[in-house]
Formats: C-alpha cells, sequence, structure tokens
C-alpha cells in the first residue's frame, strides 16, 4: 500500500460501514489581518461522521475546535479569511453553496449551539420570538402553535414555567438558562447533524446530566449526527463514539472512545489525562500539567508543533511533519500523528 493511500484511508471516521453525513477533507482557515502574519487556525482537518454517530473534538482553548465548525457551517464570513478544503454534506459541498441555499440549510438540517448564549441570542427579542421564528421558517408552524411548539421545547431542556418564559428576553435569564434556550432553539427542526459548542458550559451538574442524556437521547431516537465539542473529557468518556484531539489547528489522535481511553498514545492526549483529577488518587497527590503553553508551538511544516512542549520529544520530532496514521500492532481505527508515541506499558 502507498503512503498516499494509507492517508486516504487513514481520514478519521473513514471505513465505518454507513455512507458519511458530514464528510470534511484538508480543511484550512487562516485568518489574515494587514500588518500581522497570518494565522493558520486551521491545518488540513479531515474528519467523517456518520449518520447517528457521535463525535466528540477535543483539546485546549486556540487548538482549532470551534474554528473548524464556523467554517463548515460558513459563519466565519468572508473578509480577513481564507478558507480551502472541502465539506460535504450528504454530498453538497457548503463551502461552494450559495448563501440562500445554505441558510436553508442552516437549522433545519444542520443546527449549533454556541458557546456563548449571551452573545448568540438576539437581545431585543423575546425567548419566544426567537424560538418560533425558527419553527416558522423550517417547520411552517404559524401562531398559537408555534408557540405551544416552543414551549414544549423549553420544557424538554429543563425550564419550567415555559409559557411565562417565551415572554422574557435573555437579559432576565441566568446564563444556564440562557443556554438551555440555545439547545431548545437548535433542536426545534429535528436536525440531522447538530454542532453542540461546549453546551453544558455554564450548567451545574444537575442540569448538565440532564442536557447531555437529552442529546443521547437524540442520536438513539432520530439518528441524529453529533459533533461535541469539548475539553471536558468526562462528557467525552460518557457521549461520544469516536474521538478526534486537536492541536494547533491539527488533528493528533483519532481513535473510538474506549481505545482512546485505554491505550493513548500521543504524549499531548496522555497529558489531557493527567491533567483530569481523580476520585481515586490518594488526597495530595499533585496533577500533572502539560509543560508551557498553548502559544508554545512550532509551525507544522517544521516538525511537530506539540514538540516544544512535549516529554517525549526526539530529534526527528523537529525537521518533518508527522503524518496521521495507525501504528503497528494497534487497530486500524486509532490514529496518530507521532514519531515517538507512548508505549501501551507507559498510559
Amino acid at each position: 500500500m502507498t503512503r498516499v493511500q494509507e492517508q486516504v484511508d487513514a481520514i478519521p471516521g473513514r471505513g465505518q460501514g454507513a455512507a458519511p453525513l458530514l464528510e470534511v477533507r484538508d480543511l484550512r482557515v487562516t485568518f489574515k489581518s494587514r500588518g500581522r502574519r497570518p494565522v493558520k487556525a486551521v491545518d488540513g482537518v479531515s474528519l467523517d461522521v456518520a449518520p447517528g454517530a457521535t463525535v466528540g473534538i477535543v483539546g485546549e482553548s486556540g487548538s482549532g475546535k470551534s474554528v473548524t465548525s464556523l467554517a463548515a457551517l460558513g459563519l466565519l464570513g468572508k473578509r480577513g479569511v481564507e478558507i480551502s478544503g472541502s465539506v460535504k454534506f450528504d454530498g453538497d459541498d457548503l463551502l461552494n453553496m450559495p448563501e440562500d441555499e445554505l441558510r436553508a440549510v442552516r437549522g433545519k438540517e444542520i443546527a449549533m449551539v454556541f458557546q456563548d448564549p449571551m452573545s448568540s441570542l438576539n437581545p431585543v427579542l423575546t425567548i419566544g420570538r426567537q424560538i418560533t421564528e425558527i419553527l416558522e421558517r423550517h417547520r411552517g408552524l404559524k401562531g398559537q402553535d408555534a408557540r405551544d411548539q416552543a414551549a414544549e421545547l423549553l420544557l424538554s431542556v429543563g425550564i419550567g414555567d415555559a409559557v411565562r418564559r417565551l415572554k422574557s428576553f435573555p437579559h432576565q435569564l441566568s446564563g444556564g438558562m440562557r443556554q438551555r434556550v440555545m439547545i431548545a432553539m437548535a433542536l426545534a427542526c429535528q436536525p440531522r447533524l447538530l454542532i453542540a459548542d461546549e453546551p453544558t458550559t455554564a450548567l451545574d451538574v444537575t442540569i448538565s446530566a440532564q442536557i447531555l442524556e437529552l442529546l443521547r437521547s437524540l442520536v438513539v431516537d432520530s439518528q441524529t449526527a453529533l459533533v461535541l465539542i469539548t475539553h471536558d473529557l468526562g462528557v467525552v468518556a460518557g457521549l461520544c463514539d469516536q474521538v478526534h484531539v486537536m492541536y494547533s489547528g491539527r488533528i493528533v489522535e483519532s481513535a473510538p472512545r474506549r481505545a482512546l481511553f485505554a491505550n493513548p498514545q500521543h504524549p499531548y492526549t496522555t497529558g489531557l489525562l493527567a491533567s483530569v483529577p481523580r476520585l481515586d488518587q490518594p488526597r495530595g497527590v499533585p496533577l500533572l500539567p502539560i509543560p508551557g503553553s498553548p502559544s508554545d508551538t512550532l509551525p507544522w511544516v517544521d516538525g511537530c508543533a506539540f514538540a516544544p512542549r512535549c516529554t517525549r520529544r526526539v530529534p526527528e520530532s523537529v525537521g518533518c511533519p508527522p503524518a496521521l496514521l495507525p501504528l503497528e500492532g494497534s487497530e486500524p481505527s486509532h490514529l496518530v500523528r507521532c514519531v515517538n508515541p507512548v508505549p501501551e506499558d507507559h498510559t
């Protein structure tokens, strides 16, 4: 098998049976501004999402998780942004789709739960008006039918006294309630693909569990595909089928959930897992943070971007960028971008 064919076969999510609902190929996003060096926020991301699958994208702030989803949906705008590659939804290329057609897809076929609900909700419209607008545009509901459905959506995400809450403005709700409103709006049209960017950020533990259970039941009942963007590895462990770990704009490890947690092979993945508090450790055991900060990187063209922070750095880490490929002895769906991966007995 040639190296090119290996890289094609190694696309995360490829070859898992069902034809992919979302197909991302070599997605690149570069931000440009006058007088400054261009910033590559996403640098050649390829992945597949099958119908009914739950895919997790994990990484520190600045790794490119949210930018990947925003670029795929055409939400980054045109000015100062250069986007290349291919993003296909059910065979249709979203990056080259006319704006009016893309607006019809967003909300009805693909929905997104944004990370910051306060800036995502319209401050001058009531919650009820913002939800019914979606129901009117995409589902054809009118008047009382739309308001009744909006109230049911609020109840489904744990907001009591829903009829009264429909008359509230965003500033009259807590951060957690605003986040639940965003989730209700995303679920309004029963989308085929739901992208959730930190959906439980502002919620307490009890409500977070309810929301995650709601997302899980949505996937099971309606075969909705879910892309979960998060830094919470606990959420990933309990919900996702496939996990992609991103660093500096690229996927550095991709594996089924159980394989990733049982045998993480990239030093960055093991660092993320080691920095999470564990209940089975004795009191007083210190956490093991990843050295440095996310800004301590190399350009991918010069080698592994994680090399400046890596405890397993070797001379081969610099000079030639590593490819995302399965390692010898591991299952084909477990991919890692590393020249000196972590041995199984060290994880």
